[in-house]
């Protein structure tokens, strides 16, 4: 059983974006898992840069010493590379980075 998760946010729901979030922040801060990735993608964008809770947990889990990711495709087509860039993720191409943990034996887990 492998004790690496890869946190992939989409949702355009607020409630689970922060719920997705949230797991990520605990099972780094508690110990449930031993390595925790923080991949944002598609509408949970949106939703970081809109959203003051959202944002909170991100920033937490940044302040933890790993890095949170946003996807560059969809942050160039909507203009907001910067305003994530300004809240603290690395603006990448998610999909090679997915696929690359997934082979690395990480369980996805997608909100």
């Amino acid at each position: 059983m492998t004790d690496r998760l890869v946190v992939i946010l989409s949702t355009g729901e607020e409630a689970k974006a922060r719920t997705g979030a949230m797991y990520a922040v605990n099972a780094l801060k508690h110990g449930w898992m031993e390595d925790v990735k923080l991949i944002v993608f598609g509408p949970a964008q949106d939703l970081l840069i809109e959203g003051d809770e959202l944002g909170a947990l991100v920033r937490e889990f940044i302040s933890m010493g790993e890095p949170a990711v946003a996807c560059r495709v969809f942050a160039e087509r909507d203009a907001n590379d910067d305003a994530l860039r300004g809240l603290g993720l690395d603006v990448e191409y998610v999909g090679p980075l997915i696929s690359k943990h997934i082979r690395d034996g990480y369980v996805p887990m997608v909100w």
